[in-house]
């Protein structure tokens, strides 16, 4: 169906639902300045039209949901409900049946202030899920860990996706199992570990300075044989950032389709949403998380990284009916 509002020379934008007819460019030396999206760069413009490669089995032409599934007794939101296996197994049949379209099994929390765990005690959390998963369901999984011998375990067991929200800079040694693997990846920026993270975030400019990370990542990470087809990337909210710098970030995402590769938000449930919301627990925080994640999708990303799932799939499937999507 032809959208009656988008004007002569609009562009779609990374082969899916949102168009563009005009680029704001970003400069570190010089005001920020407007441009026609007809004047761009041929090479610019491929990397900002071409549809995006499938993420494993899953199309980049509509948005899609990730659901969360830590597997421990200490992160911020759900720690202690599905570290139990039949738990997380029932969990995971949940958010499946409530319209995830892949889900996130995490066994290491990285929230502010935690500590790390021992790779033998993350494997046990999470490949044993993994399997249980797999065993009932050919569901896409992904394993959020930030090392390589957790997500050899995890791929033995039936993972079909790495997130690792340190991008290769943990474990360098990650880089050549997912090479190996020729499964997706989903790179993310943070600056310092999980422990110091929020101590006291500082960027010159934190747009820019989290976009020239991503495109040094994606580019060890071609360097380490991973194609940039199979390469997703996650700005990192709430992963050493200010409240500030989240909301800037928020209203710039649309910025990193530059790179060529589908965008991740992981916004769910963050300080930063009770804080503006002023909603203290966390479990309380859905409404807050369902409005960022719209505006995500308002600027093309391609998928949601979510706890409430069914909520978020109701939300999304409104918001993409009525904008004619």
């Amino acid at each position: 169906m032809t959208d009656p509002h988008r004007p002569e020379g609009a562009l779609t934008l990374a082969g899916g639902w949102c168009w563009f007819d005009r680029v704001e460019v970003l400069r570190r030396d010089r005001a920020a300045e407007m441009i026609a999206a007809a004047d761009l760069p041929d090479t610019v413009k491929a990397r900002l039209t071409a549809p995006r490669a499938n993420v494993g089995t899953l199309s980049m032409e509509r948005p899609r949901i990730m659901g969360i599934l830590n597997v421990t007794p200490d992160s911020f939101s759900d720690g202690g409900l599905f570290n139990a296996p039949e738990a997380a197994l029932a969990q995971a049949r949940a958010m499946q049946a409530a319209g995830a379209d892949i889900i996130d099994v995490g066994g290491e929390s990285t929230r502010p202030g935690a500590r790390e765990i021992g790779v033998e005690e993350e494997i046990s959390r999470t490949a044993p899920v993994i399997g249980s998963i797999r065993a009932g369901s050919d569901i896409p999984i992904s394993i959020d860990t930030r090392k390589s011998m957790v997500a050899r375990a995890a791929i033995g067991a039936g993972a079909s996706m790495v997130n690792d929200v340190a991008a290769f800079t943990f474990d360098p040694a990650l880089a050549g199992i997912t090479a190996d693997s020729g499964l997706p990846v989903c790179l993310m920026h943070a600056q310092g570990d999980p422990q110091t993270m929020q101590d006291d975030p500082r960027y010159d400019d934190v747009v820019l300075d989290v976009y020239d990370f991503l495109e040094d990542r994606i580019a060890a990470a071609e360097a380490a044989g991973i194609d940039r087809a199979r390469i997703v990337t996650d700005p990192g909210i709430g992963f050493g950032k200010t409240l500030q710098h989240n909301v800037t970030l928020l209203r710039h995402l649309s910025l990193y389709h530059a790179l060529g590769c589908p965008i991740l938000l992981g916004a769910s449930r963050k300080r930063f949403i009770g804080t503006i919301a002023g909603v203290d627990d966390a479990r309380d925080r859905m409404p807050g998380s369902l409005a960022v994640a719209l505006a995500g999708v308002a600027q093309g990303v391609q998928i949601l990284r979510v706890h409430d799932t069914g909520e978020t799939r109701q939300a999304l499937s409104l918001h993409m009916a009525l904008s004619g999507a």
